[in-house]
């Protein structure tokens, strides 16, 4: 969920990322159906944000042991209300971890926020044991008028000192990953883009929405004040540039990929 210093760290507000956690939980599960069966694995969850998800699946697999990671305290101190052996949770950069001997590494909703992929994915396959498999989802929603209306602003507010949008710089193409995940040895591998449409109250919740995610990098570099100023007017632009009907379906691009190690 959170990264490192590679990208401007986003401040997470847990209660804030919550609002929709139906709508964010499905990717997550879906996700998880491109696991194959192991008995009794070990599991590493990086962007583990609050750790509810992560006891599930740790739940869900029957895993021996679970790690997640993140690097925002706020989220890390949720998720020590589902901490407990065998499920830690540990402080740590995902975009730098390297790990060894696991049986799953699991990453949902988080690369996104770490540059070059490639060296990532790398270290990843790298932290798997022979068989071990990998599972990540990211969003692939960049060209969606949330996104680009945002980054107008931000360039008009910020000028080069805004901060990146990391789906539109880090995420790459599905084809992409499929290539990655070839040339790291993984010999069997399940890669696609799927839409998740949401049904919203109404355009101006997609503003909430994003005050969960993309927005929370800009809390790290305005003061409260240039902050709530900078959402007033992107709720403003976002309402005209999209549809005005109620409810308002969001359609929600991810990019969900699995592979597995030979052995």
């Amino acid at each position: 969920m959170s990264s490192g210093d590679s990208t401007p760290a986003p401040q997470w507000d847990p209660e804030q990322y919550n609002r929709f956690a139906a709508e964010r939980e499905q990717p997550f599960w879906d996700l998880r159906a491109l696991l194959e069966p192991v008995a009794s694995p070990r599991v590493a969850d990086l962007g583990c944000g609050d750790g509810r998800l992560t006891a599930a699946l740790h739940r869900e697999l029957g895993a021996a042991s679970t790690m997640g990671l993140d690097l925002s305290p706020a989220m890390l101190a949720e998720a020590g209300r589902h901490a407990g052996e065998p499920v830690t949770f540990v402080s740590g950069d995902l975009g730098a971890w390297r790990g060894s001997g696991f049986d799953i590494v699991f990453s949902n909703a988080a690369l996104q926020w770490v540059p070059d992929h490639a060296a990532a994915l790398e270290r990843w396959r790298g932290s798997l044991a022979e068989g071990g498999q990998l599972a990540v989802q990211v969003p692939a929603k960049a060209d969606h008028p949330s996104h680009a209306v945002l980054r107008e602003l931000a360039a008009e507010r910020l000028g080069p000192a805004a901060p990146a949008d990391p789906v539109a710089t880090n995420v790459l193409p599905p084809e992409a990953y499929a290539a990655l995940l070839d040339g790291l040895g993984f010999t069997r591998q399940h890669v696609r883009l799927q839409v998740y449409p949401h049904r919203l109250a109404s355009a101006a919740e997609v503003v909430e929405w994003m005050k969960g995610t993309s927005l929370t990098r800009f809390r790290r570099v305005l003061d409260p004040s240039d902050y709530e100023s900078l959402v007033e007017e992107y709720r403003r632009r976002l309402v005209l540039a999209l549809p005005a009907g109620r409810p308002y379906l969001y359609a929600f691009k991810r990019i969900l990929l699995w592979g597995r190690l030979p052995g």
